[in-house]
């Protein structure tokens, strides 16, 4: 029974002491993605759609086996001259078409357009979705350091009311006083419970959206966010879009023009084709043949194609140039919010410098029985509001660089 209850207390220990980084979370979010998946297949399609497609240029010979009885019975049937009274065929056949290379380019680029689109939007999509894991990793991570520095405050105003104790004890303070500083510890133990619970959830969170089903609590590495080199716009994944509906239509506007072409096609057959009439030991042979096709008026749709694409074109063209506007000026309003979370984060990291002294000289004065309670009490709250407003901080700025890092750099 003994070892039992030491092997459980061993797993505990060691299902609390676990670490995880960023990118286990990331790796596990697009392993368990379905629509990552989904594209995967789908690219794979595509590509078998181009195969399908070249295929269908190729010769097709097709088997083709026939037989047929028509009697006449008392005079009364099919004309002879038309039935033959009976037949029987087994030809193989072919059929070529005879098409431009140029067109048969062309539809492949239809088809590599496709893909590349595909690919396109599975990028998109990773980076939604790492965006998505950051953000929440760095709000978890954020509750588990304001854990960190409000265990260590819970863990000094402790100690600091065991001293506070015997001096009332010793009619060096007041039970009044004791009190108003039990009621501070009090507070700081309740603050320390939300925290927990809200770091619980911020876990459960970011497992959820990893598509994990796991409750174990576990500790979060550090968020570390490097800021990314900014690219120039035409060079992120999201102007690739722009540039493909682009060649879609430039494609489509060469499938016009082919379509107008003449088309030819090439036929054969080969085989046995008899009615036995007349030596059907002799009825093997063959046919060989052309099919030309050319267009020749059909109501002008060529030129109201074209100007369809046209207009298509000239709406792409306006989206992608407020793209480009919009997306510079959503840098411009994320490295201004950055140089203002450094602001802050300066004016705070002075106002801990104070905090921090203020606290070590009621420490001191503790000791003596000189310090204010109630002011003492007032510089533990500032101190945790201030360490909070650090880490709050620290994580906007984390978010923003997060924000960044999407919308200019290619993953």
């Amino acid at each position: 029974m003994k070892w039992k209850l030491l092997l459980l207390i061993f797993i505990c220990f060691k299902s609390f002491s676990q670490e995880k980084d960023l990118n286990y979370f990331i790796t596990k979010a697009q392993n368990n993605s379905p629509l990552i998946k989904d594209y995967s297949n789908q690219i794979k399609s595509a590509t078998l759609d181009s195969l399908l497609n070249r295929a269908v240029y190729k010769p097709q010979v097709t088997g083709n086996l026939n037989a047929n009885y028509a009697p006449i019975i008392n005079g009364f049937g099919y004309d002879s001259a038309l039935s033959n009274g009976q037949s029987v065929s087994g030809l193989v056949g072919v059929n070529q078409k005879i098409i431009g290379k140029n067109r048969i380019n062309s539809q492949s680029d239809s088809f590599q357009l496709i893909k590349e689109a595909l690919v396109l939007n599975q990028k998109i999509t990773l980076k939604d979705l790492n965006k998505t894991i950051v953000a929440q990793y760095i709000s978890a991570s954020a509750s588990s350091e304001q854990i960190g520095f409000n265990q260590k405050i819970a863990t000094l105003l402790k100690q600091e009311t065991s001293i506070l104790k015997k001096l009332t004890q010793n009619a060096v303070y007041k039970q009044t006083d004791y009190l108003i500083f039990s009621a501070t510890v009090k507070q700081q133990d309740l603050v320390l419970l939300q925290l927990k619970q809200q770091y619980q959830n911020d876990l459960a969170l970011l497992n959820y959206l990893s598509g994990e089903t796991d409750t174990t609590f576990v500790h979060l590495k550090k968020a570390e966010i490097i800021l990314k080199n900014i690219q120039p716009s035409d060079k992120i994944v999201f102007m690739k879009q722009f540039e493909l509906d682009s060649l879609k239509l430039q494609n489509q506007n060469k499938f016009i023009d082919y379509s107008y072409k003449p088309s030819l096609s090439l036929l054969g057959d080969a085989g046995y084709n008899s009615s036995f009439a007349y030596q059907a030991y002799k009825n093997f042979g063959f046919s060989v043949g052309l099919g030309l096709s050319i267009p020749i008026y059909d109501g002008n749709q060529r030129t109201l194609q074209h100007q369809k694409n046209d207009a298509a074109l000239a709406t792409n063209l306006a989206y992608k140039n407020n793209f480009n506007k919009q997306y510079k000026q959503q840098l411009l309003m994320l490295n201004l919010k950055l140089k203002q979370s450094a602001a802050v984060e300066n004016q705070l990291q002075s106002q801990l410098l104070i905090a921090d002294a203020l606290i070590e000289a009621n420490k001191k004065l503790l000791l003596t029985g000189d310090a204010q309670i109630t002011e003492y009490s007032i510089a533990v709250g500032n101190l945790i509001a201030i360490k909070n407003a650090i880490s709050q901080n620290n994580s906007n700025k984390l978010q923003i660089i997060n924000e960044i890092n999407y919308w200019s750099f290619n993953d």
